[in-house]
């Protein structure tokens, strides 16, 4: 199978030099992504909507790509205020809870102080 780039069309991606997703093979690399919409790339300033919209956002890639949220096997939170974490848990729950992948967490600046939380995840296609 070849190398499959899967794009959002956020002009971050293009001007940032990524792709939303890479698949290879069995395996789906969803790029960092934030809780912007990007149809009116509007932005929530409550970090669990930010959450929800990064889960929409992420599910769209999968799904573009051939994958759902149940193949992911690792995600990375990355928040610029870790004391924001827990007002996303139940949305972390409401996507991943049946699933449990691994996970980490991280405190860290974001490229726009408008983002609360930025969601990677890798998929593998169960076979």
């Amino acid at each position: 199978m070849t190398r499959q780039l899967i794009s959002s069309g956020s002009p971050f991606e293009a001007d940032m030099a990524y792709s939303r997703a890479v698949v290879d093979g069995d395996w789906c690399f969803v790029s960092g992504t934030t809780g912007f919409n990007y149809d009116t790339m509007t932005i929530s300033p409550d970090v669990a909507e930010q959450a929800a919209q990064t889960f929409r956002n992420i599910d769209t890639a999968l799904t573009q790509a051939g994958f759902a949220l149940a193949d992911v096997v690792r995600v990375k939170y990355i928040l610029p205020d870790a004391a924001d974490f827990p007002a996303c848990l139940p949305v972390l729950r409401h996507h991943l809870g049946h699933i449990r992948p691994a996970a980490t967490m991280i405190a860290a600046g974001l490229a726009d102080p408008r983002m609360k939380i930025e969601i990677e995840v890798t998929a593998k296609r169960k076979g």
